[in-house]
């Protein structure tokens, strides 16, 4: 299958990551290599570097970019590990980093992902990373209802969290729940008709939060911020598109902790922590899709750029 996937705030990521043609650019969540193709074609003796943790994207990747491939190295890895593999192939540091945070439209379209709750049979798998051993049926079926009823409140941020938990608890002590379908139907019981009428697809919230929980989404993005600042050279921007809520307070957090690391009391007429900023934040507000974009791409509507560059 094609791995589609149309890259997001493309023109807008770009231009805010100040491209020089012999710099040095890493591109952690490679996905199908539209935003990578983009930095690609204007180097000359500079180089990119794509990272993905996803089999799929790194073939998609490889392909989109074969014109190309002289300037790019594509390394398959989560890009929690992004210092070590610059490190093993002898980057100390980047002049860009860009992060395109969230699903593809491949994992999405692609039913045996198990990323989608619009499709009946598919298995409950949800891995961004097939290597791995755990799978979203894992957690359905394994963690206690505690256990789910905090994912869903935390990283889904669904209301009804506390019902759907007791609802799974009770459907799997029957059978084992095996398919997006079977958990799709379930979350639907769990939640009031007339909510389900007003407010979006009702296991929305539900899978995101799995697909959190399983893929450790947010801890990644949380545990990697600092790092990808340090990597970063004078000058050099870090560009992050998230796509909720909870991965854009993370980046907006640690932005402007770094841009502003000071912890003395705001009465003290000078600085004695001697905590120096690493840069500043380029966009104060997050910037967002075009009404062109959206009008052309749904799975925009969420998106959010947000800019760090280093001092």
């Amino acid at each position: 299958m094609e791995f589609k996937h149309k890259s997001v705030l493309l023109e807008e990521t770009i231009t805010n990551l100040h491209i020089r043609p012999d710099g040095i650019y890493v591109d952690g969540t490679l996905g199908g290599g539209g935003h990578s193709l983009e930095i690609a074609k204007r180097l000359t003796t500079g180089r990119l570097i794509g990272i993905d943790q996803d089999a799929d994207a790194i073939d998609a990747a490889a392909e989109r970019l074969r014109e190309h491939i002289d300037k790019v190295t594509i390394v398959r890895n989560n890009y929690r590990n992004m210092t070590d593999e610059l490190s093993r192939l002898g980057i100390g540091k980047a002049d860009g980093i860009l992060l395109d945070l969230g699903v593809s439209s491949f994992q999405l379209d692609t039913p045996e992902r198990g990323f989608t709750y619009r499709e009946e049979h598919a298995p409950l798998d949800m891995r961004m990373d097939r290597r791995q051993q755990m799978t979203a049926e894992f957690i359905v079926n394994e963690y206690s209802e505690m256990e789910l009823y905090r994912i869903i409140r935390d990283f889904g941020e669904d209301r009804f969290a506390k019902n759907i938990a007791k609802h799974i608890v009770a459907a799997r002590v029957k059978k084992r729940i095996l398919t997006t379908g079977e958990l799709t139907e379930i979350i639907r019981g769990a939640i009031p008709m007339k909510v389900q009428k007003s407010g979006g697809h009702p296991a929305k919230r539900t899978f995101q939060a799995i697909r959190i929980e399983l893929n450790q989404e947010l801890e990644v993005l949380q545990n990697t911020l600092d790092d990808m600042i340090e990597l970063l050279n004078p000058g050099g921007r870090l560009c992050i598109i998230t796509f909720h809520s909870l991965e854009d307070r993370i980046v907006k957090t640690i932005f402007k902790k770094n841009e502003n690391p000071c912890t003395c009391p705001s009465d003290f007429p000078v600085c004695v922590c001697g905590k120096e900023s690493k840069g500043r934040v380029v966009s104060r507000k997050p910037i967002l899709p075009s009404e062109d974009e959206l009008e052309e791409n749904s799975r925009a509507k969420s998106a959010k750029l947000r800019v760090f560059e280093r001092k």
